[in-house]
């Protein structure tokens, strides 16, 4: 079974090569799936759809009909000693296509992906760790109906109270996390239905927990450590993602010191032109701003605030700026990572991107606005994603 075989790999060889032999021998079943049932109809997939609600716990769960969907978990963690440390998190659910009509328990028809990291200043470039298998067996599973996802020896839970537990274990670190919400989900895009571009077909059902408290253990070099946080939740499914001009999208989601939270993402072409852009600014007191194309601009940064990758020479804008228009006018947050090198290569099974936490800080007072009712500015904590800087990003 492959679940098992994929355990052993990777407990015999180590992470990267268990990992690398496990993907080949996913690659040749389903290579020999496919040719089996070259005849078989193609699969019909479920769409997004704006006026669907979003509906809760339901939709914390898995929704195998779409073609992908995850679970996207990223926060700020510090130790007793003071130290800033960040992790990210993020399961992975692929409908493969293959096995349409086989009643078999080994058809991969569920490709299940996970990929932990964590962010250290004292080691100077990111610590990554990830899993892969088929569905199935009950040591690959992401159940329907709330969050309760299986991944060999890695776990992520929603309990009755609405309390996350993650627990992952990697060979140069490990966490053992509890994430309590604090506010209310935040529904992305017109009440979960978030374009991504210029066809309405190119969408995704999105919501967002932000402001996540996080208390728990952090393992590193074998010693556990307790840990506390502030954390943020994605969760995304789709069957239509990107436009096919698309190469790649830059993606911010920052808790406020205020207690707002800031959503921003720009899908950019192969000239790193903007094919579509949206985002949120919910404000402590729950006031919802859902921004469009129009609302939304993440400017290149001068040649020097680029970092260049050391490992595979990619280019990434880490030290940026973001620019939201609002009811009271443009605001400007400049962005400063925790720590540049922030890339992650989760070949042969995923891209290589850079995923990194990041510093906020806004630029002066909303739009020039001054005086008694005037917004004042606001700094904050979250995480930067950029992807497709080395190559355009598949899903």
């Amino acid at each position: 079974m492959f679940p098992l075989m994929f355990r052993r790999l990777v407990r015999i060889l180590g992470d990267r090569l268990g990992f690398c032999l496990a993907c080949a021998c996913m690659v040749f079943w389903a290579h020999g799936y496919v040719h089996a049932q070259a005849q078989a109809p193609a699969q019909v997939l479920a769409q997004v759809r704006p006026g669907v609600a979003i509906t809760l716990p339901r939709d914390h769960g898995a929704h195998p009909d779409f073609r992908t969907e995850w679970w996207y978990l990223t926060g700020w963690l510090q130790t007793p000693q003071g130290e800033d440390l960040a992790f990210q998190v993020t399961f992975f659910r692929s409908r493969t296509g293959v096995g349409q009509g086989n009643p078999s328990q080994f058809v991969p028809r569920q490709i299940l992906f996970a990929h932990a990291a964590l962010s250290d200043p004292a080691q100077g470039h990111l610590l990554h760790g990830q899993r892969i298998a088929r569905e199935g067996f009950g040591l690959a599973q992401a159940a329907q109906g709330d969050t309760a996802i299986v991944l060999d020896d890695w776990r992520l839970q929603r309990q009755a109270s609405g309390r996350f537990t993650t627990r992952i274990a990697t060979a140069d670190f490990g966490f053992d996390l509890a994430l309590d919400p604090t506010q209310p989900v935040l529904l992305q895009g017109k009440s979960g239905f978030s374009q991504k571009g210029p066809l309405p077909a190119q969408a995704s059902h999105y919501f967002s927990l932000p402001h996540l408290r996080v208390t728990g253990t952090l393992t590193r070099q074998g010693k556990p450590l307790a840990v506390t946080g502030q954390a943020w939740l994605d969760r995304e499914w789709s069957s239509t993602l990107l436009d096919p001009r698309a190469v790649g999208w830059d993606w911010l989601g920052l808790n406020l010191d205020d207690g707002g939270a800031l959503t921003a993402f720009v899908v950019r072409d192969a000239q790193g032109a903007p094919l579509w852009a949206g985002g949120s600014l919910r404000s402590a007191d729950g006031v919802l701003r859902v921004l469009g194309p129009q609302d939304v601009r993440l400017p290149a940064p001068p040649p020097a605030q680029w970092w260049r990758s050391p490992r595979t020479g990619a280019r990434y804008p880490v030290q940026r700026s973001v620019e939201l228009r609002t009811a009271q006018g443009w605001r400007s947050w400049t962005l400063q990572p925790l720590m540049p090198d922030s890339e992650l290569d989760s070949r042969p099974a995923g891209p290589v991107y850079w995923e990194g936490a990041v510093r906020a800080q806004e630029l002066g007072a909303p739009g020039g606005v001054s005086g008694a009712g005037a917004p004042s500015a606001s700094g904050g904590k979250g995480f930067l994603e950029l992807t497709g800087y080395l190559a355009p990003l598949k899903l």
